[in-house]
């Protein structure tokens, strides 16, 4: 049994790795195998619950052939119903068209009569004496 693991090893060594690189491929390659053959069996029970979404879907069909079989409405709503939006003359006040942007607050209220005002530093350098 050694020889025969030590024999299939050999012959599933890959050049530049490991012996039992191999061996751990074929195991995976085994089980990914097994997997899909027992796939079908993974699946039963689901035959009742594809009958009861055909049922489903032979209900819908008959809702909607009954729909598609009725007479048009009596008046078509949408061309009736519809209103033209109103226009806007030159000399006339309407409604304010809707700002795009952030409204910018206006400019700080200055004191009156000579408040303290903003005075840059003066400099006074480099200094050249002379």
């Amino acid at each position: 049994m050694a020889d025969t693991l030590q024999a299939l090893t050999a012959r599933l060594t890959i050049p530049g790795l490991p012996e039992w690189v191999g061996l751990v491929l074929l195991v995976a390659l085994g089980v990914s195998l097994l997997a899909f053959l027992a796939m079908p069996y993974a699946v039963f029970g689901v035959k009742s619950r594809l009958e009861a979404v055909e049922a489903e879907l032979a209900d819908l069909r008959t809702e909607i052939r009954a729909l598609v079989r009725q007479p048009p409405p009596a008046r078509p709503l949408v061309e009736e119903d519809w209103v033209a939006p109103p226009t806007r003359t030159p000399g006339r006040a309407g409604p304010a068209e809707p700002r795009l942007g952030v409204p910018v607050p206006p400019p700080a209220a200055r004191a009156e009569g000579g408040g303290a005002r903003r005075a840059e530093p003066r400099l006074d350098w480099p200094q050249t004496k002379g």
